[in-house]
C-alpha cells in the first residue's frame, strides 16, 4: 500500500513541477504515472550501476555528484517515455532536486506516520 501511495505522490509532483518549470512538459496524468514508474525502475536497476562506476567522482565531490546522477536518470526517463520532455541537463538537474525534496517531505508526512 505504501508503494502505491509513494507512486501517486511522485505522479502528482511530476505534474505539478512540470506545470511550474518552463523546460519540462508532461502530456497528461497517465504519462506522469508512467514517468513515475520508469523513474522508480531506473532508480532500482540503473542508478546503482552508475553510482558504482562513479565512486571516485562521488568521493571527490563529497557526494554532490549523486545530484548529477539523478539528473541523468531524469534524462533517461525523458528518452524512454513519450509525452515527457526535458529541455536540457540543467533543467533535469533542477527538476531532480525539487522532486527529491518534495518527495521526501510528502513521504514523511503522508506515508511514514508510524
Amino acid at each position: 500500500m505504501n508503494l502505491l501511495i509513494k507512486l501517486l505522490i511522485t505522479t502528482v509532483l511530476i505534474v505539478v513541477i512540470a506545470h511550474f518549470f518552463p523546460g519540462i512538459s508532461v502530456d497528461n496524468f497517465s504519462t506522469a504515472l508512467i514517468v513515475a514508474v520508469v523513474l522508480g525502475l531506473l532508480n532500482v536497476f540503473i542508478k546503482p550501476i552508475l553510482v558504482l562506476f562513479t565512486i571516485p567522482a562521488t568521493i571527490l565531490t563529497l557526494g554532490l555528484f549523486l545530484l548529477v546522477i539523478n539528473a541523468v536518470i531524469i534524462m533517461l526517463a525523458d528518452y524512454f517515455v513519450d509525452g515527457f520532455h526535458v529541455n536540457g541537463f540543467w533543467i533535469a538537474f533542477l527538476f531532480s532536486i525539487v522532486l527529491s525534496v518534495f518527495q521526501s517531505v510528502l513521504n514523511k508526512i503522508l506515508v511514514d506516520e508510524k
